[in-house]
């Protein structure tokens, strides 16, 4: 059996000892009479931390889990950093959180906190999408704000989204900063749990009409919407808070034919018809192709439980729904802005768009064919608000995404945005139905005219302590030992973001690389694959990004040349021997 190591048994005995609620206590005690150490081991082993999304982690009793005292600690360490950076000033934040289980209860005790510490609170007096929340702080001049969540995580999963005075996600030096503040407090004794009333301000109906009104008026094809209003179109929000928004923003551009998924429309943070509230798993869009199969929809959409994410099926030639992925979505949807952009000559060779490095080079292609600025980031949408804050004034952020399917169109929102993506993908599909086209046409004739990339990923999970150090040898042993070749093509370049330095294989040089330190690892073949190796920041996972791409020469070559490439993949990832 597992002995309990004696720095666990100290941590938990602290919390037996110590100012913490009975039921905690009750909680850990039996842990420890039923000898789960295994558990106990994985509560306490370290303090959750702030990573690509924040603080996210299970719920339940210990340092590593998200409680009232991980989240209340979080957020007397903020609001320490609040008072400190902003000094003698009226500091004000907005809180808001998703359908997930204890979300509501979690957002009052960040509001509890934060207004036992002088500061004003805006509150969202029922639940809304991530990305009201970065737009709230941006109109109501807050200089912070936060966002409980775990997005598409499993139902035993709550977190906690800190963000700026830019309503972007916190970036280095101010998330170290803040992380810095959190360290500090010592005991949960020297955390505010004590609300002020006159310091929290109800929010809600106001903020969404102003913020929907916004987004309208970002519309660049209002006449195509105008004579397709009739396209049917599939929503589920998989039981979150996409539900509080997304039709209505839909109905705002002009769609009059919006079909609901009811089993889902409801908020319900058990996710009870889906095993994994992720738009990314096919699983989870069951009910929506369902129903969209029932009504021979045009396109359907389903957003994750704090709308930030969107997933989309549409219909192939052969009239059969297909889910696309992150990448292809992305890159119709910037294809679409630029050409449309293109259309109505707003296109002045000041406008820019921004993707991560893991996110399909398509994306690059299109920009660069289109004379567009174009922004590679690191990993996590606050790398994009980041690039949109140093330029904001300077130049004209057209659009931007992640692999993920995370999209953002228009400067009003410093994170990844459902709510304007979930309308500007159904203006896209109204553009293109008005120009006699689908949207996978719209999606094979992109690969035509730019080339046919293909983009797989694969996600190792390895719970806990001894997880958390296997991912750290995987990472370093590719570090140290690269594969000399993937998929039949030459590694002619490694790109270590960990270190910071490009290494030409062939050559030998070496370069160093411009973005902040990340661990991702990034091997580039001669023929063009490029297959990232990256420990996820919110779940416990090791995440593969394969991409490969080649010419096609016609549309009946589609299939063909997507097995070609599916093949390629399969090659690399047995290369890879994960």
């Amino acid at each position: 059996m597992q002995e309990l190591d004696a720095t666990i048994l100290q941590k938990a005995n602290a919390w037996l000892e110590g100012n913490y609620d009975a039921d905690v206590k009750q909680a850990i005690q039996k842990l420890l009479d039923d000898k789960a150490y295994a558990d106990l081991t994985d509560s306490f082993y370290r303090d959750l931390e702030f990573g690509t999304g924040g603080l996210r982690g299970l719920m339940g009793p210990g340092s590593n889990r998200v409680n009232k005292y991980t989240i209340g600690s979080a957020t007397q360490g903020l609001a320490n950093y609040l008072n400190k950076t902003y000094p003698n000033e009226k500091i004000k934040v907005a809180i808001a959180h998703d359908s997930r289980n204890n979300s509501d209860v979690l957002a009052g005790i960040t509001a509890d906190v934060f207004s036992a510490n002088g500061i004003h609170v805006y509150f969202f007096q029922a639940l809304r999408p991530t990305p009201e929340l970065s737009f709230a702080i941006r109109y109501l001049g807050c200089k912070s704000g936060v966002m409980l969540t775990a997005s598409h995580n499993p139902k035993e999963y709550n977190g906690y989204k800190a963000y700026g005075a830019d309503g972007g996600q916190f970036v280095s030096p101010e998330d170290k900063a803040v992380l810095s503040e959190v360290a500090a407090i010592t005991s949960i004794d020297e955390v505010k749990f004590t609300r002020i009333a006159e310091n929290i301000e109800l929010i809600g109906e106001e903020i969404d009409q102003i913020y929907l009104d916004k987004i309208t008026e970002l519309s660049v094809s209002p006449e195509a919407i105008k004579r397709q209003k009739d396209l049917k179109i599939v929503y589920s929000p998989i039981h979150g808070t996409g539900i509080t928004l997304v039709p209505k923003a839909l109905k705002q551009f002009g769609f009059e034919n919006v079909i609901l998924v009811k089993e889902q429309s409801t908020p319900d943070g058990n996710f009870p018809t889906v095993i994994y509230p992720n738009p990314e798993e096919k699983e989870a869009l069951t009910l929506a192709l369902k129903k969209a199969q029932e009504v021979d929809a045009d396109l359907v959409m389903a957003t994750d439980p704090d709308a930030d994410r969107v997933g989309i099926a549409v219909k192939n030639t052969e009239n059969e729904f297909i889910l696309l992925n992150g990448n292809q979505t992305g890159s119709l949807l910037i294809n679409y802005l630029l050409s449309a952009w293109q259309e109505k000559g707003k296109l002045t060779g000041n406008e820019y768009i921004v993707k991560t490095i893991v996110t399909s080079n398509l994306i690059e292609e299109i920009a660069k064919a289109k004379n567009v600025k174009f922004y590679n980031t690191l990993t996590g949408f606050k790398y994009i608000g980041e690039i949109m804050t140093q330029l904001e004034g300077k130049q004209t952020f057209i659009g931007g995404g992640e692999e993920s399917y995370g999209y953002l169109i228009g400067e009003l929102v410093r994170d990844k945005d459902a709510v304007v993506s979930a309308a500007f993908i159904a203006e896209m599909t109204a553009f293109y139905k008005d120009k006699g086209s689908s949207l996978f046409e719209a999606l094979v004739n992109t690969y035509l005219e730019y080339g046919f990339y293909k983009e797989k990923l694969i996600s190792i999970t390895k719970k806990g302590q001894s997880g958390a150090q296997e991912i750290v040898a995987m990472i370093e042993k590719f570090r140290t030992n690269p594969p000399a070749t993937l998929g039949g093509s030459k590694v002619i370049a490694l790109k270590d973001y960990g270190l910071r330095i490009e290494t030409d294989m062939v050559a030998g040089t070496t370069q160093p690389i411009e973005l902040p330190k990340s661990d991702v690892l990034q091997f580039i073949t001669e023929d063009g694959s490029i297959v990232s190796a990256r420990p996820s920041g919110t779940e416990p996972k090791i995440k593969f990004y394969c991409s490969v791409n080649t010419k096609l020469a016609s549309k009946e070559d589609y299939h063909k040349v997507d097995a070609q490439l599916e093949a390629k993949i399969d090659a690399i990832i047995k290369d890879l021997g994960v």
